[in-house]
C-alpha cells in the first residue's frame, strides 16, 4: 500500500489528474477501475475521480509493489546541466527572483536546450526546496520571459500559489515592470508611446504601426531619459503592455534603436561598439519590479520593490547618478 498526502501544490485539482501524474504509465481506464473497486481511496472513502483535492487529503493506493513500480514508470528525469551560480535577488517559500544574464534562455525552445528553468530546478533541488518525488506532481517554472539576449529580473514560482499569484499580477498589469537600456541618439525628457504591433511568426520579428490593422495588437511604452553621452542615451522604460520585442521595436520605430540589437538596431553603430567594447547583444535590462497590494498567501510581498543591478558596461558607456 502507498499513501499520498496531498500537498499545497497538489491541492485544487481533481484526484484523477493527480493520479495520472503519480501513475504515468497507467491507462485512465485502469485508474477508474481501481477507484470503483476501492483499491484507490480518498480519506478512507470510495471516490469517483472528479473529487477536488484539499491540502492534507490522504490518497491510499492498495497495490502490490510490482504494480506500483510498473505504473509509476521510471523516476522523474532531472536533466544533467552544467553548474551555474544563479544571481538570486530574493527568495521565499513561494517565489524566486533571479537576475538573468544575457545569453541565457528563460525557457527551452528546443528539447536539448538548457534554460533558466532547468537551472532553477537544479538550484531548488540542491537547497532542498523541492525533491525528485515532489517533481512528479509539480514543477517550478518562470512566470515572465525575457528574450535570450535581454538581462534582468525573472520571476520563478516555487509553489503553485507563487506561480498563480505572480502570473495573475503580470496578466492584469498591476505589477509594474521597468527596464533600462542604452539607445542610439541624444534624447531628453520623457514620452508615452502608443502604437500597434504585428508579429511575423516566420521571421520572429515584429513591426510597429500607428493604426490598427489585421492582427495588430495595441501597445503602450513609456520612457524617461536618465543620462546621455557620445550620441547615446540611457533610458528607463516602463513596459505597460508586454508584447514580443515591444521595447526594442517601439524605440527603433521612433529612430532610437537599442544598442547591440541585431534585429531592430543600427548595424553600423552595433559593429562599431562590437569592435570597441565587445558588445554582442542588445543592451536591454529588466531593472525593477513594483508589486501592488497582494491578498492571500503572498500578502507579505505587498507593495515591495525589487531591483536587479545593471551590468557594469551600462555605466561605462553612459555614466549617471541615481
Amino acid at each position: 500500500m502507498k499513501m499520498i498526502t496531498v500537498s499545497a501544490n497538489e491541492a485544487g485539482q481533481r484526484i484523477d489528474k493527480l493520479l495520472a501524474k503519480y501513475l504515468r504509465e497507467a491507462p485512465r481506464s485502469f485508474l477508474y477501475k481501481m477507484m470503483r473497486k476501492k483499491n484507490i481511496t480518498l480519506n478512507g472513502k470510495k471516490v469517483q475521480g472528479s473529487e477536488i483535492l484539499q491540502e492534507g487529503d490522504a490518497i491510499r493506493l492498495f497495490f502490490s509493489e510490482d504494480t506500483l513500480q510498473k505504473f509509476e514508470g521510471k523516476a522523474v528525469q532531472v536533466q544533467m546541466i552544467p553548474k551555474v551560480r544563479l544571481s538570486v535577488i530574493y527568495e521565499d517559500e513561494h517565489i524566486l527572483l533571479i537576475n538573468k544574464p544575457a545569453g541565457m534562455l528563460s525557457q527551452k525552445s528546443q528539447p536539448r536546450d538548457v534554460s533558466l528553468v532547468e537551472y532553477v530546478i537544479s538550484y531548488l533541488l540542491e537547497n532542498g526546496s523541492i525533491t525528485e518525488e515532489t517533481l512528479k506532481s509539480f514543477r517550478p517554472a518562470v512566470c515572465n520571459r525575457l528574450d535570450r539576449n535581454t538581462s534582468g529580473l525573472v520571476i520563478a514560482g516555487k509553489s503553485l500559489a507563487g506561480l498563480q499569484t505572480m502570473s495573475s499580477l503580470l496578466k492584469d498589469r498591476s505589477m509594474k515592470k521597468y527596464y533600462r537600456c542604452i539607445v542610439k541618439g541624444t534624447m531628453q525628457g520623457s514620452r508615452h508611446l502608443k502604437g500597434y504591433l504585428v508579429k511575423d511568426e516566420k521571421t520572429n520579428t515584429v513591426q510597429i504601426q500607428q493604426t490598427p490593422h489585421g492582427d495588430a495588437k495595441m501597445i503602450e511604452t513609456e520612457y524617461r531619459v536618465l543620462a546621455g553621452k557620445d550620441g547615446l542615451s540611457l533610458l528607463e522604460v516602463h513596459l505597460i503592455t508586454g508584447r514580443s520585442h515591444q521595447i526594442r521595436a517601439h524605440l527603433a520605430s521612433i529612430g532610437h534603436p537599442v544598442l547591440g540589437d541585431v534585429k531592430y538596431g543600427d548595424q553600423r553603430l552595433n559593429e562599431r561598439y562590437r569592435r570597441s567594447h565587445q558588445i554582442t547583444c542588445q543592451l536591454l535590462h529588466a531593472y525593477r519590479l513594483e508589486l501592488p497590494v497582494i491578498d492571500g498567501k503572498l500578502d507579505g510581498l505587498s507593495e515591495k520593490v525589487f531591483c536587479a543591478p545593471m551590468p557594469g558596461l551600462y555605466r561605462e558607456l553612459v555614466p549617471f547618478d541615481e
